[in-house]
This record gives C-alpha cells, structure tokens and sequence, in this order.
C-alpha cells in the first residue's frame, strides 16, 4: 500500500481546523485594485477578480487539509511521477510554494540531497507542522518560508526550481506572486505548474478551480516566464514547465 511520508492523525486534522485561514485568495475590499484587475458581480465559486479574462475562484476552505492528505491522492494525481518528472538535480534549490502540509516537499527532498527544499506558505502553522515533521522524520534539508499573498518572500536569483501545485487559480494577486517568483529565480531556472484541465469537462473539478493550458499560458508569458512544454502524463491536470530566459 503507497502511504503518505508521515502519519497524519484524525486530532491533526481536527486542530487544523482551528488553524485554516482564508489563504491567498482573499483581498482586501477597502484598497483599490491595480490596473491589471478588475472587479465584477462573483459567480458561483469565485471572487469576482478578473485578471486576464479569468475571474479568480474562492479558496478551497476548512476543509482543504483533508483534500491534500486523501489517500486517493496518490492515484488520481500520481504525486511521486510528478517528482520524477521534475528532473531534479542533487544539486538543486527547489521550492514547493502553497506547500500545505508539505506532501510535495517530503517527496522532493531525497532527490535533492545537495540541495534544499523550500517550503513555502502562508500561514505559520502549516509551516510549524512541517518543521515538526522534519524534526521526526530526521529530513535536513527542508526549510520554511513563511510568504503573503502578493510575496513568497524568495531571495532574489536564489532558487532553480518552482513547483505550483493546484495553487494559482486561487491567488489573489498572481501577477504579484509570480513576479516574486520570477525574480526569486535564478536565469534558466523552471517554473512547474499543475492545474486541473479546464478544457476537459469529464474532470469533475469546479470550473474556477480548473485552468486550460491557453490561460496559465498567457497568464506566465505575461510576467516574463517562456513555456517549454505541457506533458500529458496525468490522469486530470495539465504539467507545465516554465522557464525564466
């Protein structure tokens, strides 16, 4: 049976209840919007934030730590083909940003034991709980960062690798984000994006919650990022590799 790399209980998953805070989904309505935004009646599931013609959707909510930690996460998502599909260096800096509980930054950590693993959130207690496992799992080199919704805070030209996970559909402010993201990268460094397919409808997936590789495409090209490729291993989600020139 494939398990996850650390026992999570049902007390975990109670107390993290209290913790879950909106995300980075969430502005603040009293500050004006920057000009590449806009703002409209919401829809169903979304924000009402447009950015280049998508409206920016709601954030999963409370119970979003039970969804990262299902058990048939490993099949729907195929997690560790996804690591092999990195192409990791032993070398290298990579950063899980939104890294939640840290399920991709324990899978990405033996495969860079030269290197590190930054994990990246916003909120401390997920970046507590991921230290916490570290410390009992004995992994060295995962660090954490805590970042906000328009910073990772990622030193700039520090980093070779990004890794985005179901994430930046629900950014409040991408363009922010991913501007952080591409200075904190250094040049020839790779962005990987996973989205769920907006242009399959048999993905049962919430229609904000899903991009198609059109828009992240565009959305990426627009803060400087240059698409290398979409693989088309996964069962439901697209696999974008990004480079900054």
């Amino acid at each position: 049976m494939i398990r996850t790399p650390f026992p999570l209980t049902a007390a975990f998953f109670a107390a993290f209840f209290l913790w879950v805070s909106p995300g980075r989904a969430q502005s603040t309505p009293s500050q004006p919007l920057p000009d590449h935004y806009t703002q409209q009646e919401p829809t169903r599931d979304g924000t009402g934030k447009i950015y280049m013609g998508r409206e920016i959707s709601q954030v999963v909510g409370h119970t979003a730590v039970t969804w990262l930690e299902r058990p048939e996460r490993e099949r729907e998502e195929m997690p560790d083909l996804v690591i092999e599909n990195m192409e990791l260096k032993p070398t290298d800096v990579a950063v899980d940003v939104g890294a939640g509980s840290g399920y991709f930054s324990f899978r990405m950590a033996p495969k860079v034991p030269q290197g590190k693993v930054i994990a990246e959130d916003i909120q401390q207690p997920m970046l507590d709980f991921i230290s916490e496992r570290s410390k009992q799992l004995g992994v060295k080199n995962v660090e954490t960062l805590l970042g906000t919704v328009e910073d990772t805070k990622l030193a700039e030209n520090s980093v070779d690798v990004v890794l985005l996970v179901d994430a930046y559909h629900e950014f409040s402010h991408p363009r922010e984000m991913m501007l952080s993201i591409f200075k904190g990268l250094k040049s020839g460094g790779r962005l990987i994006q996973l989205e769920y397919r907006g242009e399959d409808k048999f993905v049962p997936i919430k229609p904000l919650h899903k991009m198609t590789e059109k828009q992240v495409i565009l959305e990426q090209s627009s803060v400087g990022f240059k698409h290398v490729e979409t693989r088309s291993f996964l069962p439901s989600q697209h696999f974008l590799v990004f480079v900054k020139p």
